[in-house]
């Protein structure tokens, strides 16, 4: 038993050090980007909330954002959660007034259709309010909705505090679902899979640390060979699946992933905003730019925090780029998005 548990810890020893090498590596990568503060007019009288939720249109000239009514929650806010604006910042429409609690992530199929979920995550929120996934069509109408409104559950029709949502080519729906909750709450750790009418068609992912099990997946992205990428945000690390929940593989070197984005040519982006010196030791936070075939890291945008070493949220939660490959960072501590472009 004595020789299990040293090599155990052996194993582990090699595994933090090997983690910690790669982090230092990560951190060299280049910056290639130049910030634009600022982007992003809202109307008079109103400012941004925190934000994570930010996603192109499918031709890559106007950006999705769905911000928490210039708080973090938007219960009892007559304000438009869902935004949709040009490249140069400036609004084009808006929608969704008294349906969020907390908008959190956000999906647009190939219709153009704008799915939103509605994650009731740590905010003080109301009973009544959230668990839900919306979809939108691109003028605002209210097309389908998954979940009941405020009832938090794991079951084949009910979600609780679901993170992210996506839509396959074939119309096949997938939810990470769902947020992490204060201590004694009940979480979800799994991706719930339903076919293009909403219908359940299975799960995946149990609570866990192990290969293929989950700790608040948080972000969902998909490549093109149809491979899901799911941001295991609690276990500092990113996850790859096939369709049906078969475990392809796990990298850690994206760091401690709480948003995705995958383009047309397979690069990954992954939003770091949580890792510091006591979660995922050795990773800076930013955004990481590398290739979802490989996974090898290319470029790497600094948080702007100069203490990295806090407990807090900083920097994107939500990541997107657009057709001329600017990349856009939406944030939940210091509210708002930025906009980075080549220099």
């Amino acid at each position: 038993m004595n020789r299990m548990r040293t090599a155990a810890t052996v194993a582990a020893t090699l595994l933090s050090v090997s983690l910690t090498a790669a982090a230092q590596a990560e951190n060299l990568a280049p910056n290639p980007f130049r910030t634009i503060e600022g982007w992003g007019q809202l109307p008079d009288g109103r400012e941004w909330g925190s934000t994570s939720a930010i996603y192109p249109t499918n031709d890559g000239r106007h950006i999705w954002v769905a911000e928490r009514c210039g708080a973090n929650v938007c219960v009892d806010s007559d304000a438009d959660p869902i935004l949709l604006f040009d490249l140069e910042g400036n609004l084009v429409r808006s929608f969704g007034a008294g349906m969020f609690a907390w908008p959190h992530g956000i999906y647009v199929d190939g219709d153009d259709n704008v799915w939103v979920t509605d994650g009731n995550g740590y905010a003080p929120i109301p009973d009544g309010w959230g668990h839900v996934i919306y979809k939108f069509s691109p003028e605002g109408e209210l097309l389908m909705t998954l979940g009941e409104k405020g009832v938090g559950g794991d079951g084949k029709t009910t979600f609780r505090k679901p993170c992210d949502v996506l839509v396959a080519p074939d119309g096949t729906i997938f939810v990470a679902d769902g947020h992490g909750s204060s201590p004694g709450e009940p979480v979800n750790n799994r991706i719930v899979k339903l076919d293009a009418e909403g219908n359940y068609l299975g799960e995946f992912g149990v609570p866990g640390s192990d290969h293929g099990e989950l700790d608040e997946p948080h972000a969902l992205a998909m490549d093109s060979q149809g491979r899901l990428f799911v941001a295991d945000r609690a276990n500092s690390r990113l996850q790859i699946f096939d369709q049906d929940g078969k475990h392809l593989d796990t990298w850690y070197h994206f760091g401690r992933p709480s948003g995705l984005f995958i383009d047309g040519n397979d690069i990954l982006y992954s939003a770091d905003s949580e890792s510091n010196a006591g979660r995922n030791v050795g990773f800076k936070r930013g955004i990481r730019i590398g290739s979802a075939r490989d996974g090898f890291v290319t470029a790497f945008i600094p948080d702007p925090e100069p203490d990295q070493d806090n407990s807090g949220t900083s920097a994107a939660e939500g990541v997107a780029v657009d057709a001329q490959g600017n990349v856009y960072g939406a944030e939940v501590g210091p509210k708002g998005v930025k906009k980075y472009v080549r220099r």
